[in-house]
């Protein structure tokens, strides 16, 4: 099986990504800049990280990494970056056609793919208005709603999981200096979230309390002594508990570091995928052997609250069920070993290209 697999540069991981590959100078030596630092590495496929030749990977939407591509195999500097996407794809004799950034390319991009190409997946998980998906040959998510959702469209919709990254072995500290670790955005738009957010930070006065958070221009503006003195803006702002420790977003390996060095990743679902819980944060948070505490609902196999994971049943208890999880950290550190080792077992790398390779033989 020949697999192209396509995704894309989160915008607020780019300018991190533009500084860390500052040096490159061709395709190849800015795509392996990516896939080192393992941004979303949850998400590609063994043979993607492997380097295997049949496996090819991109983001079509790094300009600059594109067009090291279209020159070194002699397109003209005009070039779209759907029309260089659409040349690699031809160029690797791609079969199987995986997106990873489907709102970016819908149906209407799959009619101009090469005859080639016999079957296409996306992954998608989360819900997204009128975008038409129907010419994927599947819509794959690890959250059954959603999938139902895609499937109401006229999708074909399938299950498909994150894997644990073999690289967070590196990443799993004995010593762990942080009590509390956030990642994330926050919105007063996901409700529930920022109440539980606003919750936790309140601990920051007992415990090492880190949120590191990807705030929207509007809200740096804000909460910037200009900002606060302009009318309308107030809704913008963060609660003080949450803003006085916010830091800047993190990703890559130094989200793993961060991770590897908590005690506890707490984790919110956001309000988009009903009861249905298992986002990439989850994976990754006890790849890295930090105890998950994130609010109750559907996990997937392995998360089991109380047994791998502890959970709590509404905002107001986020707080409580953190401290409680510290002050008996002996036991919180006995799930949060489970835990590791059971994600470690069932959502290998291994499973996940098993998994796949059965998913495209169905369709």
């Amino acid at each position: 099986m020949r697999v192209f697999q396509n995704s894309g540069v989160y915008p607020s991981y780019r300018p991190h990504f533009d500084r860390l590959a500052s040096g490159s100078k061709s395709f190849r030596e800015r795509r392996q800049a990516f896939l080192n630092d393992r941004f979303a590495a949850s998400h590609f496929l063994e043979p993607v990280l492997e380097g295997s030749e049949k496996a090819f990977f991109t983001n079509a939407d790094d300009e600059v990494l594109q067009r090291f591509w279209a020159r070194e195999n002699g397109l003209a500097s005009n070039t779209s970056l759907e029309a260089i996407l659409l040349a690699q794809i031809e160029h690797h004799k791609t079969d199987v056609f995986y997106n990873l950034d489907p709102v970016r390319f819908p149906s209407a991009f799959l009619r101009k793919l090469p005859s080639c190409v016999r079957t296409s997946l996306c992954w998608r998980a989360a819900p997204s208005g009128s975008v038409d998906l129907t010419g994927y040959g599947a819509v794959v998510g690890n959250f059954p709603s959603i999938l139902e959702f895609w499937r109401s469209k006229g999708c074909r919709a399938e299950l498909f999981f994150p894997a644990v990254d073999p690289v967070m072995q590196e990443y799993v500290q004995q010593e762990r200096t942080i009590d509390v670790l956030f990642v994330g955005g926050y919105s007063r738009h996901h409700s529930g979230r920022a109440k539980a957010l606003e919750q936790v930070a309140g601990l920051a006065r007992a415990y090492d309390v880190v949120f590191h958070l990807d705030a929207s221009r509007l809200t740096r503006l804000a909460e910037s002594p200009i900002g606060r003195l302009l009318p309308g803006l107030e809704r913008h702002r963060r609660p003080r508990a949450v803003a006085s420790i916010a830091r800047p977003p993190v990703f890559g390996r130094r989200l793993y570091e961060l991770l590897g060095a908590s005690k506890i990743v707490f984790n919110g679902a956001i309000d988009m995928a009903g009861t249905d819980r298992g986002n990439m944060r989850c994976f990754e948070a006890m790849g890295c052997g930090a105890l998950l505490v994130s609010d109750a609902g559907n996990y997937p196999e392995g998360m089991v609250p109380g047994v791998t994971i502890e959970t709590y049943a509404s905002f107001e208890l986020a707080g409580p069920t953190v401290a409680r999880a510290l002050e008996n950290w002996t036991q919180s550190m006995e799930i949060a070993a489970r835990g590791r080792a059971e994600l470690g077992q069932i959502y290998t790398k291994g499973r996940q290209w098993h998994d796949f390779e059965r998913l495209v033989a169905q369709l």
